[in-house]
């Protein structure tokens, strides 16, 4: 008579877990440049400076401020944010809020990972943007402000935004194709099985 393991709920979410874990994004073009195999077009690494540099409101040093949300090997804090895409009075999706019951949570998403993001179109938790540079002219003058937005949204509210330039944003998209991990999305072991 052979064994019979239970299905519950946690072991499926333990199984998932398992196999998350070996779904590691790490050979992007960004990756070779880190690990110093090649080298990014200027375009790519004007992008690279932009968003890894704080916005400069003297205008002295120009910065896309990306970085503070989207740093660390996967390209994000793991927070939960408002990132003022809507005013109070248009916000019609709770986010955060709906989970915890906090009011302050209203509108507040997970911060996503941009590793291969040039493919995970479209955008934002409700998909509301089709194209990366939609995504960039929402940063760069399109930040609603709200009692929560938060605080790393300063120099978004400002008048004029973070002034970025059409070479800017065509620079910041150049450096964001560079986490495309292209042996990660075809690797046989993550396709369906079905």
């Amino acid at each position: 008579m052979r064994n019979v393991i239970a299905i519950t709920a946690e072991k499926i979410g333990l199984a998932i877990e398992q196999f998350e874990f070996v779904m590691v994004s790490n050979n992007s073009k960004f990756d070779q440049w880190k690990r110093g195999e090649i080298t990014l077009t200027d375009s790519e690494e004007r992008g690279r400076q932009l968003f890894f540099t704080e916005f400069d409101p003297s205008g002295v040093k120009k910065g896309a401020e990306c970085f503070h949300c989207h740093a660390t090997f996967n390209f994000t804090n793991s927070e939960y944010m408002n990132n003022g895409l809507d005013a109070e009075a248009d916000q019609s999706d709770p986010g955060r809020m709906n989970v915890t019951g906090n009011p302050w949570e209203k509108a507040m998403f997970k911060m996503p990972t941009l590793r291969n993001v040039a493919v995970t179109a479209p955008y934002m938790h409700d998909g509301r943007f089709s194209t990366l540079e939609e995504v960039i002219d929402h940063y760069n003058t399109g930040v609603k402000n709200s009692p929560n937005v938060d605080f790393l949204m300063q120099y978004n509210l400002q008048p004029g935004g973070l002034r970025l330039t059409t070479q800017d944003k065509q620079d910041l998209v150049a450096f964001l194709k560079t986490l495309t991990d292209m042996e990660f999305l075809s690797n046989p072991a993550f396709q369906s099985p079905f």
